[in-house]
């Protein structure tokens, strides 16, 4: 799938490609399942040109699960035939993982544990990794009590539970419809919007030692409500800098995403899938996400 201009779902054309060669230090990964975040159609809009190149005909997607078809020189850590996993953020938006092949650094790439399926391993990588950076960047651990905004989103529900693991007491805002689904992961679910502070002060009175922002347009709230000498960061606001806070941005990273696929697989971490789609489906399952109907991750299904 690409799209040879930014723009919005109508741009997207079921295209044939070359397939991609495989460099030094890269595997080749024949995908079977990638996974659709609202930063690929947010990129498709031109709303990350400012920050990123892009090379059309491009083809979207950052997450993916497969099959390792080839590798690259000097790459003992992979053979064809692993089953694999990778964020396959590049630096330039072009090759991305919404395709039958995709190529991706070996460093970026882990081992899918037996027992893990591709869907769940294809939906981990981007929502994982940047639930994982923000706790280790709260430095959370027993004692604290944590925040999360959004906590049953794609990153915000693996947080909450990274979070409980490391000993933290979390409560986590969400629609009234969720708040089973942020309970059964061990958190306080709290209905975000008007008079949210108030909420938020009367189950932790104290303040909060620590934040997470995985919604944006929080940060008044976030700041009325942290305790003194507590953390914050935010994946959706960057003015969070200017409040004392830290903005972050995920960066690939195949040994700590294969850490997580370890937790999911023995059971510690769960993710949670709301539907698949073709590939030539691509533009529906967009709209999905862009309408907010998803209760769970969206995935891609490429090949078996």
């Amino acid at each position: 799938m690409t799209y040879s201009k930014y723009g919005s779902n109508d741009v997207l054309e079921l295209t044939e490609q070359p397939l991609p060669k495989v460099g030094p230090g890269e595997v080749r990964i024949r995908v079977t399942y990638a996974s659709i975040n609202p930063v690929d159609w947010k990129v498709m809009s031109g709303g990350l040109d400012q920050l990123m190149d892009a090379s059309f005909p491009v083809v979207p997607g950052w997450d993916a699960a497969g099959v390792v078809d080839a590798v690259g020189p000097d790459v003992p850590e992979f053979s064809a035939g692993d089953r694999v996993a990778s964020y396959a953020r590049k630096q330039v938006v072009s090759g991305g993982t919404f395709a039958e092949y995709v190529t991706v650094f070996a460093t970026d790439v882990a081992a899918i544990p037996e027992g893990v399926a591709d869907d769940v391993a294809a939906a981990l990588p981007l929502t994982g990794l940047t639930a994982l950076r923000s706790v280790e960047a709260l430095g959370l651990g027993a004692g604290d009590r944590l925040l999360v905004h959004g906590a049953s989103g794609g990153v915000g529900s693996l947080a909450v539970q990274l979070a409980v693991a490391a000993g933290a007491t979390v409560v986590g805002t969400a629609s009234p419809s969720n708040h089973d689904k942020v309970t059964a992961l061990g958190a306080t679910p709290i209905t975000y919007g008007d008079g949210l502070a108030e909420r938020l002060h009367d189950v932790a009175p104290a303040g909060f030692t620590a934040v997470a922002d995985f919604a944006g347009d929080v940060l008044q709230t976030t700041l009325e409500v942290l305790a003194e000498g507590g953390r914050h960061v935010s994946i959706a606001d960057p003015t969070v800098t200017e409040a004392g806070g830290r903005w972050l941005w995920v960066r690939p990273d195949g040994p700590r995403l294969a850490q997580l696929l370890e937790q999911v697989a023995a059971g510690d971490l769960s993710v949670d899938i709301d539907r698949s789609f073709e590939l030539a489906d691509l533009a529906e399952a967009f709209a999905a996400s862009q309408n907010g109907s998803a209760r769970g991750k969206l995935v891609l299904h490429i090949a078996d």
